[in-house]
């Protein structure tokens, strides 16, 4: 469930452009993304408008993403799952343990359901096949120096 108090705007945006920053530096996404996406400065602000939408129930976001993902030419299950991969690691490295949890739990969601629809649009007499579910690797504990508690 979103929440207001699960994190901050800042929080969401610092999580979006590490993000993106890693998506765009990546050999498989980033030549994607930059054939895709025209103007870095718009998409940026209507990726943060989704997920404070989705983590903290902002309702900024106003889209259809299903649709935009459907026209896209040449996605694969490698690209949804790396793209899960390149998310899930990104959101572990945030200091905010419990929206770094909503998040991959989220996104996992997204990744499957937008994977799902989009093999539905492409080839609608064929049953989809999901992302494969790996498990999750432990979530770090930050650890404490001496004398702190």
């Amino acid at each position: 469930m979103p929440t207001p108090d699960l994190c901050t705007e800042a929080e969401v945006a610092d999580l979006v452009d590490a993000f993106y920053a890693r998506v765009r530096e990546d050999a498989l996404l980033g030549p994607f993304f930059e054939r895709h996406v025209a103007d870095w400065s718009r998409h940026l602000p209507k990726m943060i408008d989704f997920w404070s939408s989705a983590l903290r129930g902002s309702k900024r976001y106003r889209g259809t993403p299903m649709p935009v993902h459907c026209a896209l030419p040449g996605l694969t299950d490698a690209m949804f799952e790396h793209w899960l991969d390149l998310f899930l690691d990104t959101a572990r490295t945030r200091p905010n343990r419990a929206m770094a949890e909503r998040a991959v739990e989220l996104s996992r969601r997204i990744a499957d359901s937008l994977w799902y629809g989009y093999q539905l649009h492409r080839d609608p007499d064929r049953m989809p096949a999901g992302l494969p579910m790996r498990p999750l690797a432990p979530t770090p504990t930050p650890t404490h120096g001496a004398g702190h508690s």
